[in-house]
């Protein structure tokens, strides 16, 4: 469990120690200027993406066929390997080859979650799957954090840290981890699974899951928007400094690990899985709602711990489906899970960001900057009738 909790937190560090110094490794690598630099970001972060989509099923199918172990060290190296090409990259094309290396790399997440089914009883999986949610919130708010300080030393001083974390993790892996999927619950990879679409079209078809693998892309592609336009729409609409925004980012990452981690926890003997998705559902949307209407600023953090709670409904959802699941084909329904993901994550960037725009531009006919929140909300509240029908399957 320890090992798989601290892989996964390398992860999120990895994801979240680019942010605060892209703008200048970018002009590093002479990208031009501050808009050149914003547009080969974004370059940056759909090749990422990308290879996440691409890759998931496949690391996913491989660790249900080879075991989880090799599957785990093997990508913390590839993982270490990628942040040194991040730290001596001189150019774009190297930075664009690193963050292609790391998506491929950092669909390990699937093959950890994988793990953690693993090794969970059924009614334990939901608190488990929400461990990984707390940790992933935890090192989201370490990441920025030791990219900024290191940053403050050398450039390439994030990376060499970051690479140095997820070495000793596969060397730790090597010595101490054991493998979870015993050898007679293993089953081969097919073709079928290198095409993500094939994948994900082979597990939607198992029954009783198109519908929640429905409800939870939409929903995380919903929940994009808060990764797309939040320090934009506190910038337009409040005019905050950047300090500011990053304490409310920081305020989120604590909220989700203190969610995922232990109000999850507490809820779900209590409420059961479909009730505390359900509240999960319903708090998103009530965060949406107010986050695109709101006008004053206090209101920010007192809708930030309503939105927390909507963190819930994510790892419910996925542990409803991995019950539902043999053990034998956990790695490949994490890996489609993952792939999901990513195609939000390629393109729900770009339809919030339109929005956003059309809203929030200076000749906008109707001035709404919160317009994106507002959509997400709609998405969200025209699938709850499909999350409703959960609890009737």
């Amino acid at each position: 469990m320890w090992f798989i909790l601290a892989t996964l937190l390398i992860d999120a560090i990895g994801v979240g120690i680019i942010f605060p110094i892209m703008p200048d490794l970018l002009a590093r690598v002479g990208a031009g200027s501050v808009a050149d630099s914003a547009f080969w970001g974004g370059v940056l972060m759909a090749a990422y993406a990308g290879m996440l989509f691409v890759f998931g099923p496949v690391v996913g199918g491989l660790s249900d066929a080879i075991g989880r172990r090799p599957v785990l060290i093997t990508s913390m190296a590839v993982l270490a390997l990628d942040y040194v090409i991040m730290a001596l990259a001189s150019s774009f094309w190297m930075l664009l080859a690193g963050r292609l290396l790391a998506g491929i790399a950092g669909a390990n997440h699937i093959t950890a979650t994988a793990y953690l089914a693993d090794i969970s009883e059924p009614h334990k999986r939901a608190a488990n799957f929400g461990l990984v949610g707390a940790v992933y919130g935890i090192g989201f708010v370490m990441g920025p954090t030791i990219g900024g300080l290191a940053a403050a030393w050398s450039l390439s001083a994030p990376f060499w840290l970051a690479a140095g974390f997820a070495g000793l993790n596969a060397l730790v892996g090597l010595i101490a981890l054991p493998e979870s999927l015993a050898p007679d619950k293993r089953r081969a990879l097919r073709l079928g699974a290198v095409n993500p679409l094939g994948s994900i079209m082979e597990v939607v078809r198992l029954p009783g899951l198109a519908l929640p693998l429905g409800c939870l892309f939409v929903f995380e592609f919903a929940g994009m928007v808060y990764v797309t336009i939040w320090a934009y729409w506190l910038k337009e609409l409040f005019d905050w400094p950047t300090a500011l925004i990053g304490l409310t980012i920081t305020l989120y990452g604590v909220g989700l690990a203190i969610t995922q981690g232990g109000i999850l926890r507490l809820l779900l003997p209590r409420l059961g899985e479909f009730r505390t998705l359900i509240l999960g559902v319903v708090a998103s949307i009530v965060a949406a709602v107010g986050f695109g209407l709101i006008r004053s600023e206090w209101m920010v953090f007192a809708l930030l711990p309503v939105a927390m709670l909507s963190e819930m409904a994510p790892p419910t959802l996925t542990a409803l489906m991995s019950n539902r699941m043999g053990e034998d084909v956990q790695g490949k329904l994490q890996g489609v899970i993952a792939s999901l993901g990513s195609v939000a994550a390629i393109a729900a960037p770009l339809t919030m960001t339109w929005i956003f725009r059309l809203f929030a531009a200076p000749d906008a006919r109707v001035y709404l900057p919160g317009a994106p929140f507002l959509f997400s909300a709609f998405l969200i509240l025209a699938v709850l009738p499909f999350f409703l029908k959960l609890k009737r399957e």
